[in-house]
């Protein structure tokens, strides 16, 4: 088997992957709090990438730990929060449709963050993406649930949080599963502290358990080892990279399945725009060794 044909076995596993991210998320929800799920799931992840270090981080930095620090406190911390605090009370297909605007975000907060310039194709293409999320929004997702403007915020707020995170990112040094492990490790404690300060817990209920220990391994870990490893095994990464887009379709499906939303033709066309704004503002090619956010 040559290295293209595992790299693509590789970016498949993952892509099947990130499909059943938000259902994991949306499931995991009913048996506990944003921060319950987060914090299992952080932990574990924490685990497997201190596992894909072979237990040997290596020396590092005060600048490296400063920057783990920073990143930690965007992801997992915030952005998980956020997002699944969306995904708590919004329908699964708006919450995951909604998370795919995040190439455009970055776009836009190139400007100040990066000195980039915000060409025609890319406003044209926000300007479509954006036009999915409010047919979506005007038509609360087809689902007959409520679609409130606070939770589309918070989803929204997460694909901000998330651009800002892969800036960072892109600025790191050092391999990228011992960066991921001190981000990991900063963010499980800055969850901490803040169940301490509020007074939460994670209590020992199985379902919850299972769930964070799934979505920390395969939203959060071994999808973005399975991705990072195609991208360096294959001799073309655009085409490695063009199989994202079959995740967000393959994610509707099972979301129908698994958490039994009918999924409604104006989340379908509000999707089809978003994607085709990606395209149109410069697509995916770029996807981060994301743990997307999906």
């Amino acid at each position: 088997m040559d290295c293209n044909t595992k790299a693509y076995i590789r970016a498949s596993g993952a892509v099947l992957l990130w499909a059943t991210a938000a259902s994991a998320f949306k499931l995991t929800l009913v048996r506990g709090t944003p921060w319950q799920v987060v914090t299992v799931a952080s932990v574990t992840s924490t685990l497997v990438f201190f596992g894909a270090c072979r237990g040997r981080p290596g020396p590092v930095s005060p600048r490296e730990l400063i920057q783990g620090a920073l990143r930690g406190f965007l992801n997992p911390f915030l952005y998980y929060l956020v997002l699944l605090t969306a995904y708590s009370m919004l329908p699964a297909q708006v919450a995951m449709v909604v998370n795919y605007l995040w190439p455009l975000t970055l776009s836009i907060l190139a400007v100040p963050l990066l000195g980039q310039r915000l060409g025609g194709r890319a406003l044209a293409g926000i300007l479509v993406s954006f036009g999915g999320v409010a047919l979506m929004a005007l038509t609360r997702g087809g689902t007959g649930g409520e679609v409130g403007a606070f939770p589309l915020f918070l989803a929204l707020a997460s694909t901000v949080i998330w651009a800002l995170y892969w800036v960072l990112n892109t600025r790191a040094s050092g391999p990228a599963p011992v960066n991921l492990f001190f981000n990991f490790c900063f963010g499980t404690l800055y969850l901490a502290v803040w169940g301490i300060a509020a007074g939460m817990r994670v209590p020992a209920d199985p379902g919850l358990l299972a769930g964070g220990v799934y979505i920390g391994v395969f939203e959060m870990g071994v999808t973005f080892l399975l991705w990072s490893t195609a991208l360096k095994m294959s001799d073309n990464t655009s085409r490695i990279s063009g199989l994202i887009y079959f995740t967000p379709f393959l994610s509707l499906g099972v979301i129908a399945l698994a958490v039994r939303e009918p999924i409604a033709l104006s989340t379908l066309a509000g999707l089809l725009l978003v994607i085709v704004g990606v395209l149109i503002g410069g697509g995916l090619d770029k996807k981060p060794q994301r743990s997307i956010g999906v």
